[in-house]
């Protein structure tokens, strides 16, 4: 049985636009819904020595061995010690998944093209790697995220070292 190409074209329409937000340190980040897979609390993990400080390690997801990424620290923020409202988005970015640790989830929000501000300069000759696109909502704005520039090709590379060993 082969996969049916037209169902996940339309699934990808379905949710063009469409964002889980989430909190940290007050200020509100956006990832696009067709990445997450789920959103747990924070389980326990496993320190794997020789990755950044923001790979906080592993834990183990009904058999699934997946890195682990505190967002606060991968945006250079303060630590905070994790508490009820802490939460895990798991998300998968092409061949890997990744388990997102954040303040507290929000909420999913439909963005109009109209809305988005693509490939923002946040400072005049500074691009930021992380930040895809801006949400404009309200009054407010959610930083967009690009997933596909959280770990590095190195990053990666350790981490399938990991899950192979395990």
């Amino acid at each position: 049985m082969g996969r049916d190409i037209t169902e996940e074209i339309d699934q990808e329409d379905e949710h063009q636009g469409m964002y889980l937000t989430f909190e940290l340190a007050n200020e509100y980040y956006g990832v696009w819904i067709g990445y997450v897979t789920e959103i747990i609390g924070i389980l326990p993990f496993t320190e794997v020595p020789e990755l950044p400080d923001y790979v906080r390690g592993i834990f183990n997801l009904r058999g699934r061995i997946i890195p682990l990424m505190d967002m606060r620290l991968r945006f250079q923020k303060e630590f905070v010690e994790y508490d009820e409202r802490s939460c895990v988005i798991v998300i998968d970015v092409e061949e890997n998944t990744v388990g997102l640790i954040v303040d507290s989830v929000s909420e999913v929000i439909s963005f109009e093209d109209a809305d988005v501000i693509q490939q923002p300069m946040l400072s005049p000759g500074i691009s930021n790697q992380f930040i895809k696109s801006i949400g404009k909502v309200k009054n407010e704005v959610k930083l967009l995220i690009d997933c596909d520039k959280l770990l590095s090709n190195q990053e990666i590379g350790i981490l399938e070292n990991e899950k192979e060993e395990d």
